[in-house]
């Protein structure tokens, strides 16, 4: 399927197709539930299944038909800051949803969606009856909870998420009864439903009210002391609060067993210092199939806990894992897993989307030494060290020769491609890093022929590089550090994991890394956080312009330039119709080429997950974007063997 033809069907639906789509399927007169269920339900400590599913449930699509029920899937997870993993397995549940195609947006834990005509306000209807998995009630007052008291704490939330925030005003969320929340913005906000249907929509559903709020200074004023006391860690409500729940992208997240969850697994064993990660179905799960069938149909997930790369490429050809399209997806380990396809038991599947780019160099703009922060912050420092970087070299070397040179863009043949976003200052041009060099004050050297700082010492850039994604982050970071050097710049590389860069992102602490840039596809509607300062988990690199752009009062104000930018991706954001949000989107990515803040490398040729021969429902080709969740929106709930 080439590009182009995709791209056009996974553009923002419209607010008219959003509100109009509603599920609904024929379902069997009564509703069936698993085996380890039925058995709870007979001993009496479940109800019948009817009365833990709400009145309408979603009614999820297949791929190979109704499944049967039982046995695990087992997968792989990293140690140390792959929590992302867990909750692109597990977790990826939303208000509103992708269909499986990408193609568009569903309701989902919504019944039903409402929106005005001038994509202010959006009413969500919930699904009545529907409980969380320790059988309480979930309600709009779950979802209040989160805005009231979350959101709008100043202590919990001192800066916004920007997806909540339009015209430079936070949403405002009102509960119209037990069952319906509107949420109303100070100015249009037409991508919003797309903002809701990727991961970052499940924010406002993880904060079961009846259970955190004996943690909450407001309900549990008296009580929090004793709390406290007990926790190992707290040291006040609002350390105590943020240790029992989480966006499901941070670790406690799978470390408190104690928290319900909608989700169609329960957590067991936590991602904690174990061998592994357990969680079993969730007895409350709100979607059925076809035939009436509560999901999920497995019983449980089991994921192993490997320390590095091989372990976890030894386990796949062993034929211990059942599903995995992560870590393992890129041209560095092709002919390792089709060499061990037969004895491994698995097949491959296709992924469908890719990165605006594989290889990115982020420098900190708003890094505190003010001598490297203005060299960073002029451009011309930027485009010197991309033009000092040989591409072809490092694809040849590192990727096998698989992939294209290029800067963080939207892929040639999308309707969002930019050409001189993609392909400037890519050609290797040592010369003229040289030159440029010369012209931002770094033009005096040491005795080993390093550039010095206007300081006087020698200028030299502390690269954090974790092991990640399968992506070869070492061995690409020694050939950059080979380029700098023969153009006098000194990198100096410092391998870390990914909860250690957790840590240093939110501390501002980094000089510079290097990741990997979402945003390749239609996503980059969404998928901004390379494109400009937008805070969002994983890309750090001005991340005090991103406070400020989520909200003025915290965080630094951003220079001129950068503030254009950032209207016009308000402009965006508030186009109502796919033609204006088309066009805004366009002048968009041109500032951002204008701006050149971080340096690409590769863009990688399309990639491919395994999943066991056995396993049935496997929807390919994938959709896969950084901010998706993959395998949603395909879902593992239908998975089977």
């Amino acid at each position: 399927m080439r590009i182009s033809s995709v791209l056009r069907s996974f553009v923002q639906p419209g607010l008219a197709v959003a509100t109009a789509l509603l599920v609904g399927a024929a379902l069997a007169a009564d509703f069936k539930q698993a085996p380890m269920l039925e058995t709870l339900t007979k001993s009496g400590k479940l109800p019948p299944v009817a009365q833990r599913l709400p009145s309408a449930p979603f009614v999820e699509t297949m791929v190979d038909g109704v499944g049967k029920y039982g046995g695990t899937l087992r997968s792989v997870v990293l140690g140390g800051g792959d929590q992302y993993h867990l909750t692109r397995s597990m977790a990826n549940e939303t208000l509103v949803r992708w269909t499986p195609d990408w193609s568009k947006i569903i309701p989902s834990i919504a019944e039903k969606v409402d929106s005005s005509n001038d994509a202010r306000e959006y009413t969500f209807h919930l699904r009545r009856g529907m409980r969380w998995s320790d059988g309480a009630p979930f309600n709009a007052d779950d979802i209040m909870f989160w805005y009231a008291d979350v959101f709008n704490s100043q202590e919990l939330t001192p800066s916004k998420n920007p997806i909540f925030v339009i015209g430079g005003k936070p949403v405002v969320v009102t509960k119209l009864n037990d069952y319906a929340v509107k949420f109303s913005f100070a100015a249009p906000y037409g991508l919003f439903l797309q903002q809701m249907a990727y991961g970052q929509g499940h924010i406002p559903i993880i904060y079961p009210k009846h259970y955190l709020k004996q943690f909450h200074i407001k309900y549990n004023a008296a009580g929090i002391k004793d709390l406290m006391a007990k926790s190992v860690s707290a040291k006040d409500w609002v350390s105590l609060f943020n240790s029992k729940v989480s966006l499901s992208f941070q670790p406690v997240y799978w470390q408190n067993l104690e928290l319900p969850t909608l989700n169609a697994w329960m957590l067991r064993e936590p991602y904690s210092d174990g061998p592994r990660v357990v969680a079993e179905r969730n007895p409350y799960y709100w979607k059925v199939d076809t035939a009436g069938n509560q999901l999920p149909y497995v019983d449980r997930w089991v994921f192993s806990k490997v320390d590095d790369m091989q372990l976890m490429l030894l386990k796949v050809q062993s034929g211990e894992i059942d599903y995995l399209a992560r870590h393992i997806t890129t041209s560095t380990y092709k002919s390792v897993l089709v060499d061990g396809e037969k004895q491994g038991g698995y097949r491959f599947q296709q992924l469908l989307g890719q990165d605006a780019n594989d290889t990115m160099l982020l420098l900190n703009l708003n890094i505190a030494d003010p001598v490297k922060r203005k060299i960073f912050n002029n451009k011309d420092f930027r485009i010197a060290l991309s033009q000092a970087i040989n591409r072809q070299e490092i694809i040849d070397l590192v990727y096998v020769g698989q992939g294209t040179p290029a800067q963080g863009a939207p892929y040639k043949g999308t309707e969002l491609y930019n050409e001189r976003l993609a392909t400037q200052y890519i050609a290797y041009e040592p010369a003229k890093s040289n030159q440029l060099l010369d012209k931002v004050g770094l033009d005096k050297k040491d005795s080993e022929g390093f550039r010095l700082g206007p300081d006087g010492k020698r200028f030299t850039i502390v690269f954090m590089v974790a092991d990640v994604f399968g992506r070869s982050y070492p061995d690409v970071m020694l050939q950059v550090q080979k380029y700098a050097k023969a153009v006098g710049l000194d990198i100096q590389i410092r391998a870390t994991d990914r909860a250690r860069l957790n840590t240093m992102w939110y501390a501002n602490e980094q000089e510079a890394y290097i990741w990997n840039c979402p945003g390749g596809f239609s996503d980059a509607y969404t998928e901004v956080r390379c494109f400009m300062p937008f805070q969002k988990a994983d890309l750090f690199w001005a991340m005090k312009w991103a406070e400020w752009y989520a909200d003025p009062k915290t965080g630094e104000e951003p220079p001129p330039e950068v503030k254009a930018h950032m209207a016009l991706y308000d402009k965006v954001k508030s186009a109502v119709t796919t033609t204006d949000r088309l066009n805004a989107m366009r002048a968009f990515l041109d500032k951002s080429a204008e701006n050149f803040y971080n340096i690409g490398i590769i863009q990688a040729p399309p990639r491919e997950g395994i999943a066991s021969r056995k396993l049935k429902n496997v929807y390919a080709p994938l959709p896969t974007s950084g901010n998706l969740w993959h395998p949603a929106p395909t879902l593992s709930q239908v998975y089977f063997q």
